[in-house]
């Protein structure tokens, strides 16, 4: 039977629309453009599987299979939609051309780049060496976060880091929701009490909006967690249980034993969005370069970028991208039509479920300018609540299923 998604797509070489990449940004916008009667649609991505990564911090924190984040990318690859299974490498604008590691070149009319970001698990000396085994893990990589879970479990005593990278990271939130995870574990097994909790924020803030970071800090402050304000890890040695600690205020390095550490790696664009002509000059990351409102690409009108990629100024989060996959499709449909008329626009929205126990969470919705966008009526979200857990462990995967991955949402 032949596929639904792909048909004679891996043999052309030009689309109306491409979309490189195949995760949440990428199959978002696809269901999106098809469900608008765009019929000329390619997604550029080479990975059969397709994961949901929101829930790799409960999959850490003992409290979700791993199971469950993972479905095939045929599964969610929208009908009639184009697929070639190929990585990009490079993107003309001026020829509208992505060139594949297969050596292919494809042409468009339009492109939406969404491939993601990349972990640079080599920007600290020793974290590539280190993570995955002895008392290293993270839950920013699938085969690592189980992992995270054994290491939590295993611990009854001694000294456990958690640490965040300078630079934006996905979820802002996840590098401290896995201490509270940890540490509420910790409690509950009546060792907390032995085991010395530090968290290394780079940040002057334990959260860019106050009404959240006062309750973040009445959460570490409830567990006994050291926090460690513009601060950051600088080096590791696994082998040794070992790291560097650099305090930015103070312009001091500090060495620190642990026996647990989750670390999170510095993250970037990929290597060929970076070097490549559509990146935001103004970002030491290589971050693609759009208009914050619009989506649309400040230079080049027929490329689009949303997601990770993005060079925008709010938290890299599959809540934002669900708010920016409708604007950038009527922006994008509206280019196609060559309709003048005044674009739609995102004003930034973002959420951060920022889990702080078990079966407790802190729902962070925000815009732009750091102010509160609750979407929730009636309920208030700046408060620990359990029905935000059930929300986050069972509703939004379900949204993100059955709704957001299918343009419904």
């Amino acid at each position: 039977m032949p596929s639904p998604h792909s048909a004679s797509g891996a043999d052309r070489d030009h689309f109306q629309v491409l979309i490189v990449g195949g995760g949440t940004a990428g199959i978002t916008v696809a269901a999106r453009l098809r469900r608008a009667g765009v019929f000329d649609v390619a997604v550029l991505e080479p990975a059969d599987v397709h994961w949901y990564q929101p829930l790799w911090t409960l999959v850490g924190g003992g409290r979700a299979p791993l199971g469950v984040t993972r479905r095939s990318e045929a599964s969610v690859m929208p009908r009639q939609v184009h697929w070639i299974r190929e990585a990009a490498t490079a993107v003309d604008p001026e020829a509208r051309t992505v060139t594949t590691a297969a050596h292919r070149t494809i042409g468009y009319d339009y492109l939406v780049m969404a491939p993601g970001l990349q972990l640079d698990w080599d920007a600290i000396p020793g974290l590539d060496a280190a993570v995955g085994h002895g008392a290293v893990s993270s839950n920013y990589a699938f085969e690592y976060a189980p992992y995270t879970w054994e290491l939590i479990r295993g611990l009854r005593s001694g000294t456990a880091v958690f640490t965040q990278p300078s630079g934006p990271v996905k979820c802002g939130g996840a590098p401290q929701k896995i201490a509270y995870l940890a540490a509420d574990h910790w409690r509950g097994q009546g060792v907390l009490d032995r085991i010395r909790v530090v968290l290394v924020l780079p940040a002057d803030s334990m959260f860019v909006v106050p009404v959240w970071r006062r309750a973040l800090e009445r959460v570490a402050e409830r567990y006994g967690i050291e926090v460690r304000l513009n601060s950051e890890m600088t080096a590791v040695d696994g082998a040794a249980r070992r790291l560097t600690v650099a305090d930015h205020s103070t312009g001091t390095e500090e060495g620190l034993a642990f026996d647990l550490l989750h670390a999170v790696p510095p993250q970037s664009a990929p290597d060929w969005v970076k070097r490549g002509p559509l990146s935001d000059p103004a970002s030491p990351y290589g971050y693609v370069e759009v208009d914050k409102h619009t989506l649309q690409h400040p230079r080049h009108r027929s490329v689009f970028a949303l997601g990770d990629v993005a060079s925008l100024p709010t938290s890299k989060t599959g809540a934002a991208i669900r708010k920016q996959a409708p604007v950038l499709v009527a922006n994008l449909l509206a280019e196609i039509n060559g309709e003048h008329r005044e674009q739609r626009r995102y004003d930034g929205y973002t959420s951060c479920p920022l889990v702080t126990g078990r079966d407790k969470v802190l729902l962070a919705e925000f815009d732009y300018d750091q102010r509160p966008a609750p979407s929730i009526p009636l309920l208030d979200t700046t408060k620990e609540r359990r029905d935000m857990w059930l929300l986050k462990r069972y509703g939004l995967p379900a949204l993100y299923w059955r709704g957001m991955l299918k343009g419904l949402v």
